[in-house]
């Protein structure tokens, strides 16, 4: 499969290069980082997914790019909204796994002297590991109301109060949900997970922002050089992927119902406006509430952990949401498709939407400046914010790059980096860091990952997002 060079950060796959293919397939990358991408299936993944049917403009690869199940991790796709497909595997199975950066007005001269029961604090009141739980009285009741109405719901029981709301991606709560169409088994997965940040690369970090680089948009977003902020990386847990596999299964008969043929079985779908996609669909924003709540709940638990350590109320130490934004969705959106407005329903697996300033979805307090764009680097690496650019509108659906991407399964990442490795490494950095399993250590060392710098240049170069600023951790919590 031939892949051409189009620029410095973008490559080609032509839809001629495979029988089947509806479109072309482009690739966010840098000569460096494609030839990581190279040693997986994600270019093949990516042209499977062209040969599906319905598709608006190009499928897009983003350059943290990686494997995945069926579609790439780090895939963007679009679908006509009325005659198009859904396609649950490429989405992902944590639907709605996303980031939430938390603003505070202290800086590391403040928080350093503090780090280590803050950290404790930190790991000691947000669950995290395999099958952790949080017990804070919920029950279907509730799941059945956060599943429907999202983070409204659970400010109203305390977690937090209206300003958050507004600095929320879909402020909190995705329409159309029902949980109707949510099985037993994954409602009973869900309603004790609620708080709690899971394992594998999901984590919370203490982080100093270590460089600002646009000063103007940091400062709209209330960042400076210094400050202490905290970011979120998790999702709809137990709950989220108990309805994927489900609706996977349920796909398995709706292909042989309808005689379709697939490249790869993975890449199921349903045609939009079948009892499946519309089921599909309302399960699926079920669990996207859910994920929102989940990382709002545990905002109230890193709050609470500040108050404690610094005898402060959170609003007193500046502990407001920057933002809150998912990277494992499918949306509605409205785009400009060969010079004409379009509604598509755009597939983002691993990709973040990065709008431009003017949007109505971007709240009004960023809306002149663009959609803040949450990029977590790798264990004891940098981190990102980055704002969304009028590239990304013109490109890519409205979307950037969402981490560093894995260039190592975590098998091999278990056999070739010991975890004293990591350890060293973090120790070297002044880096604290709390974990349930040594095994984890391995899996999410930062040489597992890409180079999370080299990825956001790519974005940046390719005029999708603009980097404001470079945050660097001081405290990791992990499962």
């Amino acid at each position: 499969m031939e892949l051409e060079k189009i620029d410095e950060n973008r490559f080609r796959i032509s839809k001629n290069s495979m029988p089947g293919m509806n479109t072309d397939v482009i690739v966010y990358s840098s000569d460096r980082l494609i030839e990581k991408v190279k040693k997986d299936r994600t270019l093949q993944q990516a042209a499977n997914a062209a040969t599906l049917p319905g598709l608006v403009g190009n499928v897009l690869v983003m350059p943290d790019a990686h494997e995945g199940y069926g579609f790439p991790i780090g895939g963007v796709m679009a679908f006509d909204a009325s005659e198009g497909i859904v396609s649950p595997g490429s989405i992902g199975f944590d639907i709605n796994c996303g980031v939430r950066l938390i603003k505070t007005s202290l800086t590391e001269k403040e928080v350093r002297p503090k780090i280590n029961p803050l950290a404790d604090a930190l790991f000691r009141n947000v669950p995290s590991g395999v099958g952790s739980k949080l017990q804070i009285g919920l029950t279907q009741t509730d799941l059945e109301k956060i599943a429907h109405e999202g983070v409204e719901y659970i400010i109203r029981k305390g977690y937090g109060n209206e300003k958050d709301l507004g600095n929320i991606e879909e402020n909190g709560c995705m329409h159309g949900a029902d949980i109707s169409k949510v099985s037993s088994d994954a409602r009973s997965r869900g309603l004790h997970e609620l708080g709690t940040l899971g394992a594998g690369n999901h984590f919370l970090e203490v982080q100093r922002v270590e460089k600002i680089l646009d000063e103007r948009t940091a400062k709209a977003f209330g960042l400076f050089d210094g400050q202490i902020v905290i970011m979120v990386h998790t999702g709809s847990r137990g709950f989220g992927h108990q309805i994927c596999s489900d609706y996977l299964r349920i796909l398995v008969e709706y292909q042989r119902k309808n005689d379709i043929k697939l490249v790869d079985p993975e890449l199921s779908y349903a045609e939009i406006g079948s009892k499946e996609a519309l089921d599909y669909l309302c399960a699926m924003k079920s669990a996207v509430n859910f994920a929102f709540t989940n990382r709002q709940i545990i905002t109230n638990s890193i709050r609470k952990s500040f108050e404690s350590v610094f005898n402060q109320k959170w609003d007193a130490l500046g502990m407001d949401i920057l933002y809150d934004l998912s990277h494992n969705i499918a949306k509605a959106e409205d785009h400009i498709i060969d010079g004409k407005r379009k509604r598509v329903l755009v597939h983002r697996k691993g990709a973040t939407r990065a709008f431009a300033k003017g949007r109505t979805e971007i709240p009004q307090n960023y809306r002149d400046i663009g959609q803040p764009v949450l990029i977590p680097g790798s264990m004891g690496t940098s981190s990102y914010v980055l704002c969304g650019a009028e590239g990304s509108m013109k490109e890519t659906f409205g979307s950037s790059c969402h981490g560093a991407g894995r260039v190592m399964s975590r098998h091999q990442a278990i056999r070739e980096i010991p975890a004293s490795r990591t350890f060293e490494s973090l120790k070297s950095k002044n880096i604290e860091i709390r974990i349930k399993t040594r095994k984890l250590v391995s899996e999410e060392a930062e040489w597992s990952y890409k180079d999370v710098d080299d990825v956001v240049k790519v974005v940046e170069n390719s005029g999708i997002s603009t980097i404001v600023s470079r945050n660097v951790p001081i405290a990791v919590i992990k499962g």
